[in-house]
């Protein structure tokens, strides 16, 4: 076991393009406003190794934390309009004092913020993609944030630190590091006798843990428990992970033994059922017979109106919608090609018949296999 730590961690000494995302409570202070030594000391470590060569993408939270002060609160408003408000005013001074920090070793940084919608419909995806690859190849650090000011709750990724799975997906990069105030992923809190988990190989190993959430600065969105659920998400699809704390980053970039780290065991596959899987809201579900879950899980078929028992709630086409068994367990998502008021007339018949009756728009399937992912 040891060995494969110590090789899985050589990947962040060896990468190429590496993905870091640092939390709110590791660049401002209690009251809200940004922390000038806790910045710096990162952005020493980081502007270090991209001039040693490394293509690295930082994702910052802090613009909400960093508008709090100077918007007379105290805490991070519940709120999302006040939110939008803080955000506008703390992600100017939160760049500001990253190009102010780059720039003193010669870095040139760069804003930019995204929605969940950039990430996971095609077109835009595929813009962001282009983007952040010019940049790369421009020499460019980018400083990647949610774009809170304008998203909504329906469009919203929820925390950074799912967004930076999504961005290390979207850029194949090598790793991902996970900065925060905790060192690393305990399996009980430290101060009760609990031990640093040095790795995790599979998601079964998580099953056992009790794991925390938002630090008592209530400045974060998620604390460990998001962390662990965007490691596991990169490593399930192809990306590992470390999760340790921002005080460790240099140590973690070196390789060193610390923090906890998600080997690799997924493949890459197609941003949008990364999204599907883990980010998407879903708008209705759909009931099939033995048959077709056996064809869609066992064999990787698409879903076809022949193997719905039932359907339930209100969803268009290109919506995501939850498949369940006969016993009302979910085994997968998938985006369904039809509106909930067509798919009634259809049930338990077959593609050909629907199309001869219906017309050839009746041909394609309920959920293509290649717009499906398995829970």
């Amino acid at each position: 076991m040891m060995a494969s730590q110590e090789g899985g961690r050589s990947t962040l000494a060896t990468a190429s393009r590496i993905v870091v995302k640092v939390g709110s409570s590791s660049l401002t202070s209690l009251n809200g406003g940004l922390s000038e030594q806790a910045l710096g000391a990162l952005v020493d470590v980081l502007a270090e190794r991209r001039n040693r060569g490394t293509e690295v993408i930082l994702v910052s939270s802090g613009a909400i934390a960093a508008g709090l002060a100077p918007l007379g609160l105290s805490r991070r408003p519940k709120d999302l309009a006040t939110q939008q408000s803080a955000a506008s005013v703390g992600q100017g001074l939160l760049m500001a004092r990253y190009t102010e920090a780059f720039a003193a070793h010669g870095v040139t940084v760069s804003q930019v913020l995204l929605t969940a919608d950039d990430l996971t419909r095609r077109t835009q995806y595929a813009n962001a993609y282009r983007a952040l690859e010019r940049l790369l190849n421009l020499g460019v650090l980018p400083i990647v944030n949610e774009n809170d000011t304008v998203a909504t709750h329906e469009i919203r990724f929820g925390d950074n630190d799912r967004l930076a799975a999504l961005v290390a997906h979207l850029v194949k990069a090598d790793a991902m590091l996970l900065l925060s105030d905790v060192d690393a992923l305990y399996d009980a809190p430290p101060g009760q006798g609990g031990q640093r988990i040095a790795e995790i190989s599979e998601p079964a190993e998580l099953e056992s843990l009790s794991i925390g959430s938002t630090g008592a600065a209530g400045l974060g969105t998620g604390g460990m428990a998001t962390k662990v659920q965007a490691a596991s998400i990169a490593a399930g699809f192809g990306t590992p992970a470390l999760i340790t704390s921002t005080a460790q980053a240099a140590a973690a970039l070196a390789g060193e033994h610390v923090g906890t780290w998600f080997s690799m065991h997924g493949v890459r596959r197609p941003i949008r059922l990364l999204w599907l899987a883990h980010l998407a809201s879903t708008h209705g579900t759909l009931t099939l017979d033995d048959g077709a879950v056996r064809a869609i899980r066992e064999r990787h078929k698409s879903l076809l109106p022949a193997g719905i028992k039932a359907i339930s709630g209100d969803f268009e086409a290109g919506d995501a919608v939850e498949l369940l068994d006969l016993q009302g367990r979910a085994f997968a998502r998938g985006l369904v090609n039809y509106e909930a008021s067509e798919l009634p007339q259809m049930l338990g018949r077959r593609t050909k018949e629907l199309a001869a009756e219906l017309g050839s728009d009746y041909l394609r399937e309920v959920v293509h296999v290649d717009d499906l992912v398995l829970l």
